[in-house]
């Protein structure tokens, strides 16, 4: 038997499952990204609002692309367990948050219906990096049109992603995409509707067969939507609510709201994302299946210590870095969370500018060391060939992979041509790095060392020379 609304009372008396009313009230929050972050995410937080008697916050999830996963948690009414494990022990839980599914692609009429809703009170987005496209925009606009010309009352529109200024990028998006006869509405959106920043931490692997076979051992049913998480989690939005009194409640929940988000997404991107990156693609390209494979290895977490701290943290503006950067490395290695190197590697071509060039070009301003960011960007480089040191293939998830494998073919005849013109790529590095002669040396110096010695070589002799 699967897990369900019927079977949520035979599971054992350990796991906390929804002793709220799922079915009488309407989603007050439509969900725009139905995937693993979110289910282990906001939508553990919305669960805890409701569980405080709150029924403002169910959720009408919607998954843009993917009708297998939302068919999956439609057959178990919106439930699925979550594994929280860490250093101090695990606990499974059973969040009920999920009312109501969707997929965008299919039912788009539906979803546009959902964001018009009279109960709709909030519309939260994890559609990664390449979602924000025309056709996000398109969709939104439709929704709050239809609000605009019901009356009713405007809504938070909270992007949940990793760009830095989510909520004004988001904004600026719909605003962009709207035609001259969407004035009405535009005017009715910047005067009711509000889109806060927010920077959002969690780490959450995608669900393997492991996950579902320790969540059938532990519910005693079947979970086909299982996931494992860690128990630390963090949510930073800003201070910019359509109902004001939303901000209080969040905050009874857990989570942190302030006027200052930047310090806290800035040192997000860079530090967590940044080295997430670098680790992934030296997993990627060594042979190296888990994050926790790479940081449990003494020079690539020596590595990773050394570029937060060194090239990273300069230029934060979150005073507590330190203590941020030991609880990354202690979370990196959690040995509960199976986090594949190559799902963190996907869409880097979308990920990259954001990650490394502030940092790369702090360093470059202070006259101080870039050479840890350089060393990452040469196995980047390498990455695009698309095998790793022991000869196994993997695919490049990624929209630019075409380009990327075209450009990395030629690296093992014409090392430094393919270098060069792969730094020379604006959408990957930005405007000004292209012109740093001296940054495409030190990634040239690197690629070589990789191609000639491993990338575990070049990295111990980055350490010896930067001890």
């Amino acid at each position: 038997m699967n897990l369900s609304a019927a079977t949520l009372p035979t599971l054992p008396a350990s796991i906390h499952g929804p002793a709220y009313d799922r079915t009488a009230h309407a989603p007050g929050v439509v969900h725009l990204g139905l995937g693993a972050f979110h289910r282990a995410h906001q939508a553990m937080v919305f669960d805890q609002l409701l569980s405080a008697g709150d029924m403002r916050w169910g959720i009408h999830g919607v998954g843009m692309t993917r009708p297998d996963l939302v068919n999956q948690l439609k057959a178990q009414d919106g439930l699925y367990a979550v594994r929280v494990a860490d250093g101090q022990g695990v606990k499974w839980q059973v969040p009920g948050a999920l009312w109501r599914t969707s997929v965008a692609t299919t039912e788009r009429d539906a979803v546009v219906a959902a964001i018009a809703a009279p109960t709709t009170r909030w519309v939260t987005l994890t559609v990664t990096e390449k979602g924000y496209t025309p056709e996000l925009a398109g969709l939104l606009l439709d929704g709050l049109r239809l609000r605009q010309q019901g009356s009713l009352p405007g809504i938070t529109v909270a992007s949940c992603d990793n760009l830095q200024g989510n909520g004004h990028k988001l904004q600026a998006l719909l605003k962009a995409a709207a035609n001259p006869h969407d004035e009405a509405v535009v005017r009715w959106m910047d005067a009711h509707c509000a889109f806060p920043c927010s920077m959002v931490d969690r780490i959450v692997p995608a669900a393997t067969p492991e996950i579902m076979a320790a969540a059938h051992a532990a519910l005693g049913v079947q979970d086909d939507c299982a996931l494992s998480t860690e128990a630390f989690w963090e949510w930073v939005i800003e201070d910019r609510f359509a109902d004001p009194a939303d901000g209080a409640l969040l905050q009874s929940a857990g989570v942190r709201v302030t006027a200052d988000v930047h310090s806290y997404e800035e040192a997000k991107l860079r530090m967590l994302n940044g080295s997430h990156t670098a680790m992934a693609l030296m997993g990627a390209v060594t042979g190296r299946p888990f994050i926790a494979s790479c940081i449990g290895t003494p020079h690539i977490r020596s590595f990773v210590e050394r570029l937060m701290g060194r090239e990273v943290a300069p230029h934060l503006s979150r005073s507590d870095w330190a203590d941020y950067r030991d609880a990354l490395i202690q979370r990196f290695g959690n040995p509960y969370l199976k986090h594949s190197v190559h799902q963190i590697a996907t869409d880097s071509s979308q990920k990259i500018p954001q990650r490394w060039p502030p940092s790369v070009l702090g360093q470059m301003a202070s006259g101080a060391s870039y050479e840890h960011h350089a060393l990452a960007a040469a196995v980047f480089v390498r990455y695009t060939l698309g095998v790793d040191e022991n000869g196994q293939a993997y695919a490049l998830n990624d929209p630019q992979a075409e380009s990327l494998k075209a450009l990395g073919a030629a690296q093992r005849t014409q090392a430094q041509a393919c270098v060069k013109a792969l730094l020379a790529r604006e959408d990957l590095w930005g405007a000004s790095l292209p012109q740093h002669a001296a940054w495409t040396g030190r990634v040239v110096h690197w690629h070589q060392q990789i191609l000639q010695h491993g990338v575990d070589a070049a990295i111990q002799k980055l350490l010896e020379q930067e001890a």
